[in-house]
């Protein structure tokens, strides 16, 4: 089986209006939000097998901060052009066109993208009613298909969906 987590990037700065939308950095709160939510990723035990992130700069910086806590090499996240502001089909075609690795059949790919794509994504793939993915929210999809390439909407199951205002750690 395969498990996706698609996460949100944290939040981002708007302090320079001049700045293009896909050089944003993360802002305090994000700066905060994202370790938090990567430790909350780390008492699960999750490992990552694969990395996605979409190439702006909030996705990046949110995805190396997570990577770092979950002690998965930088060196190996795959940046993604198509996950900038990506719809719900343009997150599907991705995640179909993933590699398998040879006999390995228990996957965890880890995705940091953009709203409203993410959200849209996830209520499709696992029928369900999300409003709202908030920055640096985290949804995780059990898949039963053994392939990526055979994933289609509606396969997937909704195991659990946490973000920073859920708890208090």
């Amino acid at each position: 089986m395969k498990k996706l987590y698609i996460i949100r990037h944290a939040k981002s700065s708007w302090e320079d209006p001049d700045l293009n939308d896909f050089d944003r950095p993360l802002n305090d709160r994000g700066k905060r939000d994202a370790p938090r939510m990567a430790k909350r990723l780390k008492e699960k035990r999750l490992t990552p097998d694969i990395v996605l992130t979409s190439p702006a700069r909030r996705a990046k910086d949110t995805c190396h901060i997570i990577c770092a806590i979950l002690g998965f090499s930088q060196t190996k996240i795959r940046e993604m052009p198509a996950l900038y502001h990506a719809s719900d089909e343009q997150i599907l075609k991705l995640i179909r066109s993933v590699k398998e690795r040879m006999g390995d059949e228990e996957e965890n790919l880890l995705l940091v993208g953009h709203n409203p794509g993410l959200t849209e994504f996830v209520n499709q793939l696992a029928n369900k009613s999300i409003d709202n993915i908030p920055t640096t929210g985290i949804a995780c999809i059990l898949l039963k298909q053994s392939k990526w390439k055979d994933v289609t909407w509606g396969s997937g199951q909704l195991i659990s969906f946490d973000f920073p205002k859920n708890k208090k750690d």
